[in-house]
């Protein structure tokens, strides 16, 4: 049961997660990411579901803790965190908020939908830089400072950049 005479609102509870930032990249949120997939009442217990990045992640239990700490800070006592991997994560989900507070933060957001991805291995998609807007850029190496990344350079700002992959 939670700690509070009244059960939060799903939408109140979903406020509190957009405020939980990204640990590779807090510009953005876990909600701007779409990391978290569902928030529910079931009972007196809150049910958050999350789907990481990818398999791999080595930051999913660092995002479950922020947001099992955001809730309790809330007053929220009975919480259930699950992770769901299927459907896997897509970049799909970054909501179109969550694509301009990257490009604030430097990083250009990913180009197309997953469908993209396949092709985005073998032939780069043309990638606007964040800083000066020019689509005149290439890709210096498929990977970048985290995996879901690559390091793409400006030729017209001369910036290098980070490129959120499609995938």
């Amino acid at each position: 049961m939670s700690a509070l005479a009244t059960k939060p609102s799903t939408d109140d509870v979903w406020g509190w997660l957009e405020e939980v930032p990204d640990p590779e990249i807090p510009a953005v949120s876990v909600v701007d990411l779409g990391i978290v997939r569902d928030v529910e009442w079931k009972g007196g217990t809150l049910v958050v579901t999350v789907t990481p990045t990818y398999s791999g992640c080595p930051a999913t239990s660092f995002i479950s803790r922020a947001i099992e700490m955001a809730i309790r800070a809330r007053g929220i006592d009975d919480l259930k965190m699950e992770t769901r991997i299927s459907p896997a994560w897509t970049t799909d989900w970054i909501s179109d908020a969550g694509r301009e507070k990257l490009r604030e933060f430097g990083i250009a957001p990913p180009v197309g939908g997953a469908a993209s991805c396949a092709g985005a291995l073998k032939v780069p998609p043309v990638v606007t830089c964040p800083r000066c807007g020019s689509t005149h850029t290439e890709r210096v190496s498929q990977f970048g400072s985290t995996p879901c990344k690559a390091s793409y350079r400006c030729l017209d700002c001369l910036e290098p950049f980070d490129y959120f992959k499609s995938f």
